[in-house]
C-alpha cells in the first residue's frame, strides 16, 4: 500500500466515455480532493458496489471533489474489461467521473494498487489521506452498502479535520497482470 502522505502519483490516460486524454491535474486541479479508484467490468466486488459508486461521486462533486475510476487488467486474459465495454458500462451506470483505461498498468503499478475495487483519497495538495475500503459491504454478506469508510474521510477532508490513520484495506478480485 502507498504510505499516507505520499504524493499522488501523475498520470495521463485514454478516457473511454469522452475519448480525451485525461490526466491527475484535469480531475484534481482546485478541487478540495480527489477520488482515485481502480475498478473493473467484470469483478463481482466492483458490480456489488456500482451504484454506490455512482451516489458518492454525484454526492461529493458540489463539494469540490475530484473523481475518477481507472481500469488496468489485462484485456487479452479479460476481454470483457476492454475499452468498448468499459464504455458500456459507464454509459449503462451513468459514470459521473471519467473512466480510464490503463492500458500498460504502469498507473496501477504507481499506485501500489492490489484489487479493484481499490480507493485512494488525495488532499487538496494530492497528498494520500486515505487508502482503503469503500464500507463493510461484500457480495453476499449482507452488510448495507453506504459508502461509509470513504464517505467519512470525504467529509473530514471537507471539514478540516484529520482522518483516521487506522484504515481498513479494500477487498475484491486481484488486479489482473500482465504475464
Amino acid at each position: 500500500m502507498l504510505d499516507l502522505q505520499t504524493e499522488a502519483p501523475a498520470f495521463e490516460l485514454p478516457d473511454v466515455i469522452s475519448g480525451n486524454v485525461i490526466s491527475l491535474k484535469d480531475i484534481s486541479s482546485g478541487k478540495q480532493g480527489t477520488i482515485v479508484m481502480f475498478i473493473c467490468n467484470h469483478c463481482p466486488y466492483v458490480k456489488h458496489v456500482q451504484s454506490e459508486l455512482v451516489r458518492l461521486a454525484n454526492d461529493y462533486k458540489d463539494h469540490d471533489i475530484g473523481c475518477v475510476a481507472i481500469s488496468s487488467n489485462d484485456i487479452e486474459g479479460y476481454p470483457e474489461d476492454a475499452p468498448g465495454y468499459m464504455l458500456e458500462e459507464a454509459r449503462k451506470w451513468k459514470y459521473p467521473f471519467p473512466y480510464l483505461f490503463d492500458e500498460t498498468q504502469e498507473v496501477a503499478q504507481s499506485y501500489k494498487a492490489a484489487c479493484t475495487p481499490d480507493f485512494y483519497l488525495f488532499d487538496g495538495q494530492l497528498k494520500l489521506v486515505y487508502r482503503g475500503q469503500l464500507d463493510g459491504s461484500r457480495p453476499g454478506n449482507n452488510v448495507p452498502l453506504t459508502g461509509e469508510s470513504l464517505r467519512k474521510a470525504l467529509d473530514s477532508i471537507i471539514a478540516g479535520i484529520p482522518i483516521d490513520e487506522n484504515q481498513i484495506p479494500s477487498m475484491g478480485c486481484n488486479i489482473k497482470w500482465k504475464e
